[in-house]
């Protein structure tokens, strides 16, 4: 039996997702890009592979990461490239992004060799956090005046349109496509690709994926463009678990089971975004799951169970692939959780252990 903490990706569920994707790249004629800032465990990406079109990054090292490990077409975006890194990020891409036009007009001449991209800020989005909205007031991320951007139409081919976040609502993904369409339309029938970036959850139970494919070719014809979506969350929801053991049990007004993981540690999105985790089970037992850190608020959230818990249960926390591994880290030195695979057939396989030396070799 393999020892918890570990993070036990579904190769099954993870394959449902990427027909989904193979649907809709079909329908829509869009690309796919794996969005490498919410999922980077290329131990999978074998699997992913035959599915996708290729990567995109937010840094130097994903941008490696992406052409080394996974292939394909390979966009390099950075909200600022230093000079040290461009002639890199280069050689590794297809495409490269800029986040504003002072680094378009910087650069451009060391990126004359691929393709180049600006990244475009609609002003408005779907993210009900401030923390991550991209159009929040004095945003960083792109540029939003048309007027500022026709000047340098003719030095780029694409932009990048981030504006998403889980995103379910096709409705509300047709409207603000729309004002896009409107506001932007004129550079838009200037340039050879549009990415509409990532965050539109179109592998979510009942999501009318025909209707995004229709509206995604729509936008294409309409501006004769090639499109790209950045799929991170969408291209591996509900494919992997964090799978942990109850190591003590309290009752100081409300019963409380600790396991061998840390919310801080191995879940940060659920601590940033003050979100529980989601576990699945039912029952008239009802527990906080908590982690081992000294933090205070190292708590999991709330469930339920059929049984009582006991020292050395096992307990899966749901939905655990996205923004975890790549922002997992060594606070309080808590084990950092393995990293399994579990085969169609049920076949568990651990691909990475992580021990003490490398928890020492992260630091100095």
């Amino acid at each position: 039996m393999i020892p918890t903490p570990f993070y036990q990706i579904d190769l099954a569920a993870l394959s449902r997702n990427m027909d989904k994707i193979a649907a809709l790249r079909e329908a829509s004629g869009a690309r796919a890009l794996l969005a490498l800032k919410c999922f980077a465990t290329w131990s999978v990406f074998d699997h992913m592979r035959p599915f996708m079109d290729g990567t995109t990054s937010s840094s130097l090292y994903e941008l490696r990461l992406g052409r080394e490990k996974f292939g394909g077409e390979t966009h390099a975006y950075s909200v600022a490239w230093a000079d040290h890194e461009i002639d890199e990020a280069v050689g590794y891409a297809d495409k490269i992004i800029f986040n504003s036009i002072g680094q378009l007009e910087r650069f451009e001449g060391r990126a004359h060799g691929i393709a180049r991209g600006l990244r475009l800020n609609p002003r408005f989005s779907t993210s009900g956090f401030d923390l991550a909205d991209p159009a929040r007031p004095f945003s960083r991320l792109g540029e939003w005046d048309a007027r500022k951007i026709e000047t340098v139409i003719d030095r780029i081919s694409g932009f990048m349109i981030h504006y998403n976040c889980e995103n379910a609502d096709f409705d509300l993904l047709d409207q603000q496509l729309g004002r896009i369409e409107e506001e932007f339309g004129h550079l838009l029938k200037r340039l050879q690709w549009v990415s509409l970036g990532g965050g539109i959850h179109f592998t979510g139970e009942d999501y009318p994926l025909m209707k995004l494919a229709a509206r995604l070719r729509a936008f294409a014809d309409r501006f004769g463009v090639q499109v790209y979506l950045e799929p991170g969350e969408a291209a591996i929801t509900n494919s992997t678990t964090l799978e942990v053991t109850v190591l003590d049990l309290l009752d100081n007004g409300k019963k409380l089971a600790i396991v061998d993981s840390s919310i801080e540690a191995h879940m940060l999105d659920l601590l940033i975004y003050r979100q529980q985790a989601k576990f699945g089970t039912t029952g008239p037992h009802d527990y906080q799951i908590c982690g081992k850190s000294c933090l205070a608020g190292d708590i999991f959230g709330e469930a339920r169970f059929a049984e009582p818990l006991r020292v050395g249960d096992r307990i899966s926390v749901l939905d655990a692939a996205g923004y975890t591994m790549v922002k997992k880290n060594w606070f309080n030195g808590v084990a950092m959780p393995a990293i399994v695979i579990r085969e169609p057939d049920g076949t568990l396989r651990e691909v990475r252990r992580f021990g003490y030396e490398d928890y020492a070799s992260s630091l100095s």
